[in-house]
């Protein structure tokens, strides 16, 4: 064994990541209760989760998983078009569906999977596929897979778009996020809807970050600005406000029915258990209703405290309301000595690096919750400023 990593240079890979300040490892976790989380006798407040809505440990939560496992129990047993496929299923994507607008919406086992059947399955080698340079690793990917000519325009660069828009052959695709994982702004959608009618274009949007904690009824930002009815694609997430796992893309009878035949990673993938769909749709209810709204208010109002106590320490915040906040570091060893300071300090901020972000970009991403709490912020910006001082 030893030979063969040799033969591969496994040990110089390994080695070379240490020494760029790349190196990452698994820290598992011996409890997660709220925003707090605990392994080895330490405790730690959460300030890296993107369980925006702090659903994920609640009491409703635990009801609904609980109601599910009583009355479908465990494994699906087979992919949904084997015989994996329940009323469970098809309850949650029309309960989506009708959340999102759309004729029709299908579940897959992840976001990233929902990217890698759905933009394959739509576009071929003829096509192009238009990206902001900022889009989720699961997109480009995605696009890579599809085999379409792939442009990028620099991030949320309306001027470039549109000049690619004016040159792109077959069929043409324009994909983008509604809220940016890594930097927390917010595309220009009536902007981009604008231009993507303009050219008879299709716009996927990638609402991971935005759904729940955004626009009517948790809707998005789509929503909120009013373009949701202009966007072809809708693709979501079900392991960030939800509390849970999946992803779905939302988008029209045909394009779904589409989806159902040519998408790998949903034609040839086990299906999600028939409990975890009932929870999903307990979950989108909740979401939907007044108490989802108080979830969104709260998340919110923390988010703008944090915002606050970043400009008072000279840092500017992303334009658009969302419930991520990148401090920008730069040299990744110099983020990881102080998200590791922070640690020693009580609080869990993992710096976000290459290849995630682009090199000498380094970053703490902290992500709000509706559980943290005001004392909480004014802690994190007590123990921000002992660590930048620190590494100064």
């Amino acid at each position: 064994m030893q030979q063969r990593s040799d033969k591969w240079n496994i040990t110089g890979q390994l080695d070379e990541l240490r020494a760029q300040g790349l190196w990452r490892e698994l820290r598992p976790l011996d409890e997660a209760s709220g925003v707090t989380v605990r392994t080895a006798g330490q405790e730690w407040i959460n300030f890296s989760s993107n369980d925006y809505l702090g659903l994920a440990g609640s009491a409703e939560m635990q009801n609904a998983l609980a109601e599910g496992v009583a009355r479908y129990g465990g494994g699906s047993g087979a992919s949904r078009l084997v015989c994996g496929s329940h009323r469970a299923h098809a309850a949650l994507e029309e309960a989506l569906a009708d959340f999102k607008g759309t004729e029709a919406a299908l579940t897959f086992s992840s976001g990233f999977a929902v990217a890698l059947g759905t933009i394959p399955a739509l576009m071929g080698a003829e096509d192009t596929i238009i990206l902001d340079k900022l889009s989720h690793a699961s997109l480009v990917d995605a696009a890579r897979l599809s085999g379409a000519t792939i442009r990028v325009f620099p991030h949320n660069h309306l001027e470039k778009l549109e000049r690619l828009l004016q040159t792109a052959k077959g069929r043409v695709l324009v994909v983008t996020e509604s809220i940016f994982s890594m930097d927390g702004d917010a595309a220009p959608l009536e902007d981009i809807v604008a231009l993507k009618n303009k050219f008879g274009a299709w716009l996927l949007v990638d609402e991971a970050h935005a759904v729940g904690v955004l626009g009517p009824q948790g809707r998005g930002l789509a929503a909120a600005l009013g373009v949701d009815q202009q966007v072809d694609l809708h693709l979501g997430t079900l392991s960030k406000a939800f509390g849970l796992s999946g992803g779905y893309l939302a988008a029209s009878r045909q394009v779904i029915d589409l989806l159902i035949n040519r998408a790998r990673s949903f034609i040839y993938s086990t299906a999600p258990p028939f409990h975890l769909a009932h929870a999903l749709n307990v979950i989108l209810n909740l979401i939907r209703s007044e108490q989802g709204e108080a979830l969104r208010a709260q998340v919110l109002g923390i988010a703008k405290q944090a915002h606050d106590l970043l400009a008072s320490m000279g840092v500017a915040s992303p334009p658009g309301a969302a419930a991520i906040l990148p401090l920008i570091i730069g040299e990744a060893s110099r983020a990881v000595a102080v998200s590791s300071r922070l640690r020693d300090s009580g609080f869990l901020i993992p710096c976000i690096r290459y290849p995630t972000v682009a090199r000498g970009s380094a970053r703490l991403r902290i992500t709000l919750s509706a559980r943290h709490t005001a004392p909480q912020i004014q802690a994190l910006g007590q123990a921000l400023r002992e660590a930048l001082d620190f590494q100064d």
